[in-house]
């Protein structure tokens, strides 16, 4: 391994050795100091951070950082060659889950007081999976994925047991159980995938997808099989219809940090591999990929709100949410295919599609991320999930109701919200790209999410309070809501900056 190759993978280090520090700290710090893990986690944080950034700006004059043989003579080429793909795509999600990690520290001050045997390690592990989901967005071969998945998914199983009560270690369990299954079916499509091509690198998958012919889907029933299996064990990740069946119960039970994380970070992570391995590896069955995708969006939409309508308890609730908001992301998955002209009708890239996938990324982070702070300091007040209790919050912590209302309203979509542009830009490339029934799908399910999100705002701003007890909290996790939520109007007031980093994020894909 080269000095380069060190410098290559160095964010990745910078993370992992940032998640080995936290836990030492923990072991060498006196009891009375440990409220400071949450800063010095935070603060841990700079270093993968600033070589991210050094990486983001290296990248000005080359698409990817991992050097081939073709561009160095007389030099072997990069051991990561293959594996690996640092550009600007990766780099699109390391800023993502670092920026998402760094609140949740801040976030996790008050809460991490119910665990207090288990603060180093509930900061360390989310640097770990951290790590893994910033290995999942530039992985280009199918073992290294595989692993990556299994360091972002592992230590979130863990993280939700934390709390050490019934609905916690139910979660847990449910969590690592139906993870395992579904890792199982992605193993077995990728080794069938394999057998078919003979590589486990994208790139060669493709030239021999390219190769294939026939009449049955996907051109070989090997490659159809290890398709579908990929495709649900990567609905698992997403929390996808109908792999969904995990997420009302961790929602519930896992800590509300740690949910909050995994609902943005995670996800993020999980579509950044999706998009690498199907537009690079399986483009050219694309238009047979492509439906399957579609069909999987419109279930995710449909059962997310409806189900989320007959909840009480506001984090099953914004589980049923999630499943939603994945099927509206899938939709700009499915619109960046579409079917070209001619005999054969070779599939298309419609760049809207994966362009308006990354952005939706960012406005939902900023927005659930704020929604999730907000119940962080609520819940640890009220003692309670259910959404009679947040009765009068107006009364008892006015900025707080307003915030989360806020929260609320941009995740259903309302202008000038970032969540807004993103659905427009997803079902415009939608319609653009053929799928017009499954735009007018999201936009009838959209308005059908409004009713259970607005009836949260209803008992916060109308219903006389329960308790006449203020709620407040320490500054540190009301900086990180402060953040959170100014990302979010950011994103809807001003998106063109978003805009930019996520087509300039495809642009290095198609490299």
């Amino acid at each position: 391994m080269t000095v380069h190759d060190l410098y290559v993978i160095s964010p990745y280090l910078a993370m992992a050795g940032a998640a080995v520090l936290v836990i030492l700290l923990d072991l060498a710090l006196p009891a009375r100091a440990k409220g400071l893990l949450p800063y010095l986690t935070f603060a841990a944080l700079v270093a993968p951070f600033v070589m991210s950034l050094v990486q983001f700006y290296d990248l000005s004059g080359a698409a990817n950082l991992v050097r081939g043989a073709e561009a160095f003579s007389g030099e072997e080429p990069s051991i990561l060659l293959g594996s690996l793909s640092v550009d600007r795509f990766a780099l699109y999600f390391n800023f993502l889950v670092i920026g998402a990690a760094a609140l949740v520290a801040l976030a996790s001050t008050e809460y991490v007081r119910n665990m207090e045997r288990f603060q180093g390690e509930y900061f360390g592990l989310i640097l770990f999976s951290a790590t893994g989901m910033m290995l999942l967005a530039a992985a280009t071969e199918l073992i290294t994925i595989y692993i990556a998945l299994e360091l972002t998914t592992l230590p979130l199983a863990a993280m939700t047991a934390f709390l050490l009560n019934k609905r916690s270690s139910e979660a847990a369990m449910k969590f690592l159980i139906i993870g395992a299954i579904s890792s199982a079916l992605m193993l077995y499509g990728m080794a069938l995938v394999f057998a078919f091509t003979g590589s486990t690198q994208l790139a060669d998958i493709s030239a021999a997808i390219g190769q294939a012919t026939g009449d049955t889907p996907f051109g070989n029933y090997a490659l159809f099989v290890g398709i579908i299996l990929m495709i649900a064990g990567f609905g698992f990740k997403l929390s996808a219809a109908p792999f969904q069946m995990w997420v009302p119960d961790v929602y519930e039970g896992g800590p509300i940090p740690v949910v909050g994380f995994l609902s943005v970070a995670s996800k993020a992570a999980g579509f950044a591999v999706l998009l690498r391995v199907f537009f690079t590896g399986f483009f050219d069955v694309a238009l047979d990929w492509g439906i399957l995708i579609a069909g999987i969006a419109a279930a995710s939409m449909v059962i997310g709100n409806l189900v989320a309508i007959s909840q009480s308890n506001i984090r099953r609730l914004f589980g049923y949410s999630t499943i939603s908001h994945a099927g509206y992301i899938l939709v700009g998955v499915a619109a960046g295919v579409k079917s070209g002209d001619g005999v054969f009708r070779a599939p298309e890239f419609a760049a809207i599609g994966p362009d308006s996938v990354l952005f939706y990324l960012a406005a939902y982070a900023a927005a659930n991320l704020t929604a999730f702070f907000a119940l962080t300091i609520i819940s640890s007040k009220i003692k309670s999930d259910q959404i009679s209790d947040y009765a009068g919050l107006v009364t008892r912590s006015p900025m707080l109701a307003i915030v989360l209302a806020l929260a609320l309203l941009a995740l259903i979509g309302v202008p000038p919200t970032g969540i807004f542009i993103a659905k427009l830009y997803i079902f415009t490339a939608a319609v653009d790209s053929g799928l017009t029934w499954l735009a007018l799908l999201g936009v009838i399910n959209s308005v059908v999410s409004a009713y259970y999100y607005i009836r949260i705002i209803r008992v916060m701003f109308t219903q006389p309070a329960t308790s006449e007890d203020k709620i407040t909290a320490p500054p540190a996790p009301w900086l990180a809501l402060g953040v959170a939520g100014a990302a979010m109007l950011f994103t809807g007031v001003a998106p063109g900056f978003v805009m930019e980093a996520a087509r300039g994020a495809v642009r290095a894909l198609l490299v």
